[in-house]
Protein backbone atom coordinates (compact mmCIF):
# COMPACT_ATOMS: atom_id res chain seq x y z
CA UNK A 1 0.00 0.00 0.00
CA UNK A 2 1.38 3.26 0.98
CA UNK A 3 4.59 3.90 1.89
CA UNK A 4 3.91 6.19 5.24
CA UNK A 5 0.56 4.18 5.77
CA UNK A 6 0.58 1.15 7.01
CA UNK A 7 -2.69 0.78 8.89
CA UNK A 8 -5.77 -0.53 7.19
CA UNK A 9 -8.05 1.59 5.81
CA UNK A 10 -11.93 1.96 5.60
CA UNK A 11 -13.90 0.41 2.79
CA UNK A 12 -15.20 3.58 1.43
CA UNK A 13 -11.58 5.46 1.63
CA UNK A 14 -9.26 5.32 -1.38
CA UNK A 15 -5.44 5.42 -1.63
CA UNK A 16 -3.81 7.60 -4.96
CA UNK A 17 -0.85 8.49 -5.20
CA UNK A 18 -0.13 12.86 -4.79
CA UNK A 19 0.70 13.19 -8.25
CA UNK A 20 -2.96 12.59 -8.75
CA UNK A 21 -4.61 14.68 -6.68
CA UNK A 22 -2.72 17.40 -6.83
CA UNK A 23 -0.99 20.11 -9.07
CA UNK A 24 2.66 21.82 -8.09
CA UNK A 25 3.42 25.24 -8.55
CA UNK A 26 6.85 26.18 -7.61
CA UNK A 27 8.37 30.27 -6.89
CA UNK A 28 11.32 32.47 -7.30
CA UNK A 29 12.56 35.57 -5.92
CA UNK A 30 12.19 38.73 -8.12
CA UNK A 31 15.37 40.78 -8.15
CA UNK A 32 16.34 42.16 -5.06
CA UNK A 33 18.78 44.97 -6.30
CA UNK A 34 15.23 46.81 -7.84
CA UNK A 35 13.20 48.26 -5.21
CA UNK A 36 10.33 48.54 -8.22
CA UNK A 37 10.12 44.73 -7.53
CA UNK A 38 9.35 45.12 -3.77
CA UNK A 39 7.18 46.32 -1.05
CA UNK A 40 3.97 45.92 -3.23
CA UNK A 41 0.62 44.30 -1.94
CA UNK A 42 1.33 40.35 -3.09
CA UNK A 43 2.26 38.46 -0.39
CA UNK A 44 5.52 36.58 -1.07
CA UNK A 45 5.54 33.34 0.97
CA UNK A 46 9.37 32.06 2.24
CA UNK A 47 10.03 29.65 4.97
CA UNK A 48 10.52 32.08 7.91
CA UNK A 49 6.20 32.53 7.48
CA UNK A 50 5.30 29.51 7.67
CA UNK A 51 4.69 28.71 11.51
CA UNK A 52 0.95 29.06 11.38
CA UNK A 53 -1.45 26.70 9.51
CA UNK A 54 -3.36 29.49 7.82
CA UNK A 55 -1.35 32.26 5.51
CA UNK A 56 -3.11 35.68 5.75
CA UNK A 57 -0.03 37.83 5.35
CA UNK A 58 3.85 37.28 4.73
CA UNK A 59 6.51 39.44 5.83
CA UNK A 60 8.00 40.28 2.32
CA UNK A 61 5.18 41.33 -0.40
CA UNK A 62 6.30 42.13 -4.13
CA UNK A 63 4.53 44.24 -6.78
CA UNK A 64 2.93 43.17 -9.62
CA UNK A 65 5.77 44.32 -11.65
CA UNK A 66 7.98 41.60 -9.68
CA UNK A 67 5.60 38.98 -9.86
CA UNK A 68 6.13 39.41 -14.00
CA UNK A 69 10.04 39.54 -13.58
CA UNK A 70 10.66 36.71 -11.94
CA UNK A 71 10.13 32.70 -11.89
CA UNK A 72 6.83 32.84 -8.61
CA UNK A 73 3.87 32.29 -9.51
CA UNK A 74 0.79 33.85 -8.13
CA UNK A 75 -1.20 31.18 -6.31
CA UNK A 76 -4.86 31.53 -5.74
CA UNK A 77 -6.31 31.05 -2.53
CA UNK A 78 -6.58 27.38 -0.76
CA UNK A 79 -3.74 25.82 -2.20
CA UNK A 80 -1.37 23.59 0.75
CA UNK A 81 1.95 25.62 0.96
CA UNK A 82 4.80 23.40 1.70
CA UNK A 83 8.48 23.68 2.63
CA UNK A 84 11.21 21.75 0.36
CA UNK A 85 14.12 23.37 1.25
CA UNK A 86 15.39 24.75 4.61
CA UNK A 87 17.33 23.69 7.72
CA UNK A 88 13.70 23.07 9.27
CA UNK A 89 13.05 19.75 7.59
CA UNK A 90 15.91 18.00 9.87
CA UNK A 91 12.85 17.53 11.69
CA UNK A 92 9.54 18.95 10.51
CA UNK A 93 7.69 20.19 7.01
CA UNK A 94 6.04 23.41 7.72
CA UNK A 95 3.16 22.87 5.94
CA UNK A 96 -0.16 25.75 5.61
CA UNK A 97 -3.37 26.92 3.45
CA UNK A 98 -2.98 30.08 1.84
CA UNK A 99 -6.20 32.46 2.32
CA UNK A 100 -5.48 35.11 -0.12
CA UNK A 101 -3.68 35.24 -3.38
CA UNK A 102 0.09 34.78 -2.67
CA UNK A 103 3.29 34.00 -4.57
CA UNK A 104 6.19 31.96 -3.06
CA UNK A 105 9.93 31.93 -2.77
CA UNK A 106 12.35 29.15 -4.40
CA UNK A 107 12.22 27.08 -1.05
CA UNK A 108 8.51 26.55 -1.72
CA UNK A 109 5.63 24.78 -3.20
CA UNK A 110 2.02 25.12 -3.49
CA UNK A 111 -0.04 21.66 -4.03
CA UNK A 112 -3.17 23.07 -5.82
CA UNK A 113 -5.72 20.19 -4.79
CA UNK A 114 -7.93 18.66 -7.25
CA UNK A 115 -12.02 17.70 -6.74
CA UNK A 116 -11.36 14.52 -4.36
CA UNK A 117 -9.59 16.01 -1.90
CA UNK A 118 -9.77 18.93 0.57
CA UNK A 119 -6.66 21.55 1.09
CA UNK A 120 -7.05 21.45 5.04
CA UNK A 121 -7.27 17.47 4.82
CA UNK A 122 -4.46 17.30 3.17
CA UNK A 123 -2.58 19.77 5.25
CA UNK A 124 -3.51 17.88 7.86
CA UNK A 125 -2.38 14.41 6.50
CA UNK A 126 0.90 16.04 5.96
CA UNK A 127 1.07 17.50 9.41
CA UNK A 128 0.64 13.90 10.70
CA UNK A 129 2.56 11.99 9.43
CA UNK A 130 5.58 14.42 8.92
CA UNK A 131 8.22 12.03 10.96
CA UNK A 132 7.55 9.30 8.18
CA UNK A 133 7.06 11.72 5.15
CA UNK A 134 10.04 13.13 6.01
CA UNK A 135 11.91 9.23 5.98
CA UNK A 136 10.39 9.13 2.42
CA UNK A 137 10.72 12.39 1.13
CA UNK A 138 14.10 13.92 2.14
CA UNK A 139 16.46 14.38 -0.54
CA UNK A 140 19.95 12.20 -0.43
CA UNK A 141 23.25 14.07 -0.87
CA UNK A 142 21.77 17.73 -0.74
CA UNK A 143 23.66 20.29 0.98
CA UNK A 144 20.57 21.88 2.15
CA UNK A 145 17.76 19.61 3.70
CA UNK A 146 15.67 19.32 0.57
CA UNK A 147 12.54 17.21 0.15
CA UNK A 148 12.58 15.09 -3.56
CA UNK A 149 9.58 16.46 -5.68
CA UNK A 150 9.38 12.94 -7.41
CA UNK A 151 9.27 10.92 -3.93
CA UNK A 152 6.81 13.67 -2.82
CA UNK A 153 4.31 13.11 -6.14
CA UNK A 154 4.73 9.18 -5.97
CA UNK A 155 3.68 9.13 -1.78
CA UNK A 156 0.45 7.31 -2.04
CA UNK A 157 -2.06 9.10 0.42
CA UNK A 158 -5.71 8.33 2.16
CA UNK A 159 -8.63 9.76 0.75
CA UNK A 160 -11.78 9.40 2.21
CA UNK A 161 -14.95 10.79 0.70
CA UNK A 162 -15.45 14.71 0.92
CA UNK A 163 -18.51 14.24 3.25
CA UNK A 164 -15.98 12.27 5.79
CA UNK A 165 -13.08 14.62 5.02
CA UNK A 166 -15.45 17.05 6.43
CA UNK A 167 -16.34 15.39 9.92
CA UNK A 168 -12.61 14.82 9.98
CA UNK A 169 -11.32 18.42 9.84
CA UNK A 170 -14.03 19.29 12.29
CA UNK A 171 -13.36 16.92 14.65
CA UNK A 172 -9.61 17.93 14.93
CA UNK A 173 -10.16 21.44 14.86
CA UNK A 174 -12.46 20.65 18.32
CA UNK A 175 -9.42 18.11 19.72
CA UNK A 176 -6.55 20.23 18.54
CA UNK A 177 -7.77 23.61 20.10
CA UNK A 178 -7.44 21.78 23.42
CA UNK A 179 -4.06 20.50 22.53
CA UNK A 180 -2.69 23.92 21.41
CA UNK A 181 -4.18 25.73 24.15
CA UNK A 182 -1.72 23.60 26.22
CA UNK A 183 1.20 23.54 24.04
CA UNK A 184 0.60 27.79 23.43
CA UNK A 185 0.57 28.00 27.83
CA UNK A 186 4.03 25.90 28.31
CA UNK A 187 5.64 28.47 25.87
CA UNK A 188 4.43 30.75 27.68
CA UNK A 189 5.64 29.61 30.68
CA UNK A 190 9.34 29.14 29.15
CA UNK A 191 9.23 32.75 28.10
CA UNK A 192 8.36 33.95 31.73
CA UNK A 193 11.16 31.44 33.27
CA UNK A 194 13.78 33.16 30.52
CA UNK A 195 12.63 36.61 31.77
CA UNK A 196 13.50 35.42 35.12
CA UNK A 197 16.65 33.82 34.30
CA UNK A 198 17.94 37.43 32.75
CA UNK A 199 16.31 39.34 35.60
CA UNK A 200 17.58 37.31 38.40
CA UNK A 201 21.34 37.32 36.74
CA UNK A 202 21.09 41.45 35.70
CA UNK A 203 19.90 41.83 39.04
CA UNK A 204 22.87 40.21 40.80
CA UNK A 205 25.74 41.59 38.99
CA UNK A 206 24.49 44.90 39.05
CA UNK A 207 22.54 45.43 42.08
CA UNK A 208 24.03 42.23 44.50
CA UNK A 209 22.00 40.10 46.56
CA UNK A 210 21.01 42.00 49.49
CA UNK A 211 18.17 43.92 48.13
CA UNK A 212 18.34 46.46 51.65
CA UNK A 213 21.76 47.38 50.95
CA UNK A 214 22.39 51.33 50.55
CA UNK A 215 22.83 52.42 46.97
CA UNK A 216 24.86 55.05 46.09
CA UNK A 217 25.16 56.93 41.92
CA UNK A 218 28.01 54.95 40.18
CA UNK A 219 28.70 58.02 37.85
CA UNK A 220 28.44 55.82 35.58
CA UNK A 221 25.02 56.74 33.05
CA UNK A 222 24.63 53.49 31.62
CA UNK A 223 24.88 51.59 35.20
CA UNK A 224 23.15 54.06 37.58
CA UNK A 225 22.93 53.16 41.28
CA UNK A 226 25.11 50.47 42.71
CA UNK A 227 25.54 49.18 46.39
CA UNK A 228 27.65 51.77 48.73
CA UNK A 229 30.70 49.78 49.55
CA UNK A 230 31.06 48.64 45.46
CA UNK A 231 33.36 50.45 43.37
CA UNK A 232 33.79 51.19 39.36
CA UNK A 233 37.01 50.07 37.45
CA UNK A 234 37.65 50.89 34.68
CA UNK A 235 38.17 47.97 32.35
CA UNK A 236 41.66 47.98 31.29
CA UNK A 237 42.19 47.63 35.05
CA UNK A 238 40.61 44.73 34.92
CA UNK A 239 41.64 43.14 31.79
CA UNK A 240 45.18 43.53 29.60
CA UNK A 241 45.07 42.11 26.17
CA UNK A 242 47.30 39.58 24.85
CA UNK A 243 48.23 39.07 20.95
CA UNK A 244 50.25 36.02 20.64
CA UNK A 245 50.20 34.19 17.84
CA UNK A 246 50.57 30.27 16.85
CA UNK A 247 53.52 29.73 14.65
CA UNK A 248 52.53 25.60 14.04
CA UNK A 249 49.29 26.13 13.74
CA UNK A 250 49.94 22.66 16.01
CA UNK A 251 47.27 24.09 18.86
CA UNK A 252 43.47 22.68 19.25
CA UNK A 253 41.08 25.43 17.63
CA UNK A 254 38.11 26.75 19.33
CA UNK A 255 35.20 28.15 18.31
CA UNK A 256 32.58 30.65 20.40
CA UNK A 257 29.16 29.18 20.02
CA UNK A 258 26.26 31.04 22.10
CA UNK A 259 25.18 28.51 24.84
CA UNK A 260 28.45 26.46 25.22
CA UNK A 261 30.83 28.94 25.28
CA UNK A 262 34.55 27.72 23.46
CA UNK A 263 34.12 24.48 21.62
CA UNK A 264 36.93 22.38 19.82
CA UNK A 265 36.12 23.55 16.21
CA UNK A 266 36.73 19.93 14.99
CA UNK A 267 33.33 18.82 17.46
CA UNK A 268 30.77 21.55 16.07
CA UNK A 269 32.19 22.27 12.18
CA UNK A 270 32.32 19.59 9.13
CA UNK A 271 35.07 21.74 7.53
CA UNK A 272 38.09 19.75 9.54
CA UNK A 273 40.98 22.38 9.80
CA UNK A 274 45.01 21.34 8.93
CA UNK A 275 47.97 22.90 11.13
CA UNK A 276 49.20 24.67 8.81
CA UNK A 277 45.72 27.04 8.05
CA UNK A 278 45.77 28.07 12.03
CA UNK A 279 49.30 29.35 11.69
CA UNK A 280 49.07 33.06 13.16
CA UNK A 281 46.09 32.08 14.99
CA UNK A 282 45.93 33.43 18.24
CA UNK A 283 46.50 31.61 21.48
CA UNK A 284 43.93 31.72 24.57
CA UNK A 285 45.09 30.47 27.77
CA UNK A 286 43.02 28.32 30.61
CA UNK A 287 40.93 31.27 32.40
CA UNK A 288 41.70 33.77 29.75
CA UNK A 289 38.52 36.26 28.33
CA UNK A 290 37.63 35.52 24.84
CA UNK A 291 35.62 38.23 22.96
CA UNK A 292 33.92 37.85 19.56
CA UNK A 293 34.66 41.53 18.63
CA UNK A 294 32.35 41.10 16.13
CA UNK A 295 29.36 39.41 18.07
CA UNK A 296 30.30 40.89 21.69
CA UNK A 297 26.79 42.77 21.33
CA UNK A 298 24.80 39.52 20.78
CA UNK A 299 26.57 37.98 24.36
CA UNK A 300 29.61 36.07 22.26
CA UNK A 301 31.84 36.16 24.82
CA UNK A 302 33.30 33.15 27.41
CA UNK A 303 35.92 31.88 28.96
CA UNK A 304 38.74 29.51 27.34
CA UNK A 305 38.31 26.23 29.10
CA UNK A 306 41.79 24.92 28.65
CA UNK A 307 44.56 26.19 26.00
CA UNK A 308 44.41 26.64 22.25
CA UNK A 309 43.65 28.51 19.66
CA UNK A 310 41.05 31.18 18.47
CA UNK A 311 40.48 33.07 15.49
CA UNK A 312 42.66 36.35 14.24
CA UNK A 313 39.48 38.24 14.46
CA UNK A 314 38.81 37.51 18.79
CA UNK A 315 40.51 39.77 21.18
CA UNK A 316 41.70 37.55 24.28
CA UNK A 317 42.13 39.36 27.10
CA UNK A 318 44.17 38.42 30.80
CA UNK A 319 41.86 38.86 33.75
CA UNK A 320 43.11 40.86 36.86
CA UNK A 321 43.89 38.11 39.66
CA UNK A 322 41.84 41.09 41.71
CA UNK A 323 38.37 39.60 39.84
CA UNK A 324 36.37 36.33 39.32
CA UNK A 325 36.26 36.64 35.27
CA UNK A 326 33.09 34.31 35.28
CA UNK A 327 31.70 37.36 37.24
CA UNK A 328 32.05 39.73 34.22
CA UNK A 329 31.18 37.35 31.51
CA UNK A 330 27.77 36.98 33.40
CA UNK A 331 27.49 40.83 33.72
CA UNK A 332 28.60 41.08 29.74
CA UNK A 333 25.93 38.79 28.83
CA UNK A 334 23.54 40.98 30.24
CA UNK A 335 21.33 42.77 27.72
CA UNK A 336 22.09 46.53 29.36
CA UNK A 337 25.67 45.38 28.87
CA UNK A 338 25.04 44.25 24.79
CA UNK A 339 23.35 47.60 24.43
CA UNK A 340 26.56 49.16 25.82
CA UNK A 341 28.80 47.40 23.40
CA UNK A 342 26.67 48.12 20.68
CA UNK A 343 27.26 51.29 21.12
CA UNK A 344 30.86 51.38 21.81
CA UNK A 345 31.13 49.10 18.68
CA UNK A 346 32.31 51.04 15.53
CA UNK A 347 32.29 50.24 11.48
CA UNK A 348 33.96 48.75 8.89
CA UNK A 349 33.31 49.54 5.57
CA UNK A 350 30.72 52.36 4.64
CA UNK A 351 26.91 53.07 4.99
CA UNK A 352 24.97 49.78 5.44
CA UNK A 353 27.22 47.82 4.46
CA UNK A 354 30.15 48.25 6.96
CA UNK A 355 30.25 45.65 9.89
CA UNK A 356 30.22 47.02 13.95
CA UNK A 357 32.96 46.01 15.87
CA UNK A 358 34.22 46.23 19.69
CA UNK A 359 37.32 47.45 19.60
CA UNK A 360 39.83 46.54 22.22
CA UNK A 361 40.51 50.36 23.11
CA UNK A 362 36.94 50.82 23.28
CA UNK A 363 36.57 47.71 25.61
CA UNK A 364 39.11 48.71 27.88
CA UNK A 365 38.27 52.13 28.36
CA UNK A 366 34.78 51.61 30.10
CA UNK A 367 33.76 51.36 33.53
CA UNK A 368 32.02 48.60 35.02
CA UNK A 369 31.09 48.01 38.77
CA UNK A 370 33.61 46.12 41.00
CA UNK A 371 32.19 44.41 43.89
CA UNK A 372 34.32 43.03 46.92
CA UNK A 373 36.14 39.80 45.54
CA UNK A 374 34.74 37.98 47.88
CA UNK A 375 30.86 39.06 47.11
CA UNK A 376 31.52 38.34 43.27
CA UNK A 377 32.22 34.51 44.36
CA UNK A 378 29.24 34.65 46.30
CA UNK A 379 26.96 36.37 43.36
CA UNK A 380 28.42 33.40 41.22
CA UNK A 381 27.12 30.99 43.75
CA UNK A 382 23.95 32.64 44.33
CA UNK A 383 23.18 32.25 40.34
CA UNK A 384 24.56 28.77 39.86
CA UNK A 385 21.92 27.42 42.63
CA UNK A 386 19.20 29.93 41.11
CA UNK A 387 20.04 28.76 37.64
CA UNK A 388 19.70 25.07 38.04
CA UNK A 389 16.64 25.75 39.80
CA UNK A 390 15.09 27.53 36.84
CA UNK A 391 16.57 24.77 34.27
CA UNK A 392 14.80 22.23 35.88
CA UNK A 393 11.34 23.58 35.63
CA UNK A 394 12.44 24.95 32.12
CA UNK A 395 13.91 21.27 30.83
CA UNK A 396 9.91 19.74 32.61
CA UNK A 397 8.38 21.97 30.96
CA UNK A 398 10.02 21.22 27.29
CA UNK A 399 9.25 17.96 27.91
CA UNK A 400 5.39 18.31 28.53
CA UNK A 401 5.69 20.35 24.99
CA UNK A 402 7.34 17.55 22.88
CA UNK A 403 4.71 14.76 24.56
CA UNK A 404 2.16 17.34 23.67
CA UNK A 405 3.13 17.85 20.14
CA UNK A 406 3.69 13.60 20.18
CA UNK A 407 0.24 13.65 21.25
CA UNK A 408 -0.83 16.32 18.98
CA UNK A 409 0.58 14.37 15.75
CA UNK A 410 -0.43 11.09 16.74
CA UNK A 411 -3.84 12.11 16.87
CA UNK A 412 -4.19 13.99 13.51
CA UNK A 413 -2.65 10.55 12.13
CA UNK A 414 -5.53 8.26 13.93
CA UNK A 415 -8.12 10.66 12.53
CA UNK A 416 -6.91 10.48 8.60
CA UNK A 417 -6.27 7.21 8.24
CA UNK A 418 -9.80 6.20 9.68
CA UNK A 419 -8.60 4.62 12.93
CA UNK A 420 -10.87 7.12 15.34
CA UNK A 421 -14.76 6.64 14.56
CA UNK A 422 -16.02 9.91 14.42
CA UNK A 423 -19.56 10.79 14.64
CA UNK A 424 -21.83 11.98 12.18
CA UNK A 425 -22.86 14.82 15.09
CA UNK A 426 -19.09 15.87 15.30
Amino acid sequence: MSAVVSQPLPNSWEVKKLRYLTTVIGGGTPDKSKPEFWDGDIPWVSPKDMKKSEIFQTEDCITEEGLQSSATNLVDPHAVLVVVRSGILRHSIPVAVNMVPVSLNQDMRALICGDTISPRYLARFIEGYQRQLLSVWSKEGATVESLDADEMASTEIAVPPLSQQALILQFLDSELAVVDTLIESKQKLLGLLAEKRRTLVAGAVMRGLDRSVTLRPSGVEWLGDIPAHWEVRRSKWLFEERDVRSTTGEETLFSLRMERGLVPHNDVSEKKTLPEELVGYKIARQGELVVNRMRAATGLIAIAPEYGLVSPDYAVFVPSTAIECDYYVELFKTTLLQAVFRSESTGLGTGSQGFLRLYSQNFLALWFPYPPLEEQRQILTHLNVERVKIDKLATATERSITLLKERRSALIAAAVTGQIAIPEAA
